[in-house]
């Protein structure tokens, strides 16, 4: 079980670099933040966003008052992993378009994480656990 405001967290630091690969069409930096959501699809504990959160934001805060199941969170950043791998690729080879489509669909997920709370990857989990046997 994970506290919630990690993940909300990771998707405010996450805004901020997919907001900097759009300004400045860098495919690194997004190869850089798809390997964060892959350390993060392996281990949500481990991720370095959510380090970042345990060290510097979780001590400052108390105790959180619910908890939320690791599996959809881990779905969630697989899918980021695929829209910003995708999306690096279609920096680095030229294909912009590609690269800022990609982008900007990572970048409204992880805003709406970030924002309101509502995690579009955790969400399409438990849809497709729902309609799967």
């Amino acid at each position: 079980m994970l506290d919630p405001r990690g993940p909300r967290f990771a998707a405010a630091l996450t805004v901020v670099v997919l907001v900097l690969v759009l300004i400045t069409g860098s495919g690194w930096l997004a190869l850089a933040q798809a390997a964060v959501f892959a350390v993060t699809a392996a281990d949500p504990r481990r991720g370095p966003y959510g380090l970042l959160f345990r060290a510097l934001v979780a001590p400052r805060l108390g105790r959180p008052t619910e908890w939320e199941p690791v599996a959809p969170v881990r779905f969630a950043q697989a899918v980021g992993l695929v829209f910003t791998l995708v999306a690096a690729v279609g920096f680095l080879a030229g294909a912009t378009v590609l690269g800022v489509v990609m982008t900007a669909f990572a970048l409204a997920a992880a805003f709406l994480n970030a924002a309101f709370g509502l995690c579009l990857g955790c969400e399409a989990y438990l849809a497709l656990r729902r309609t799967t046997p």
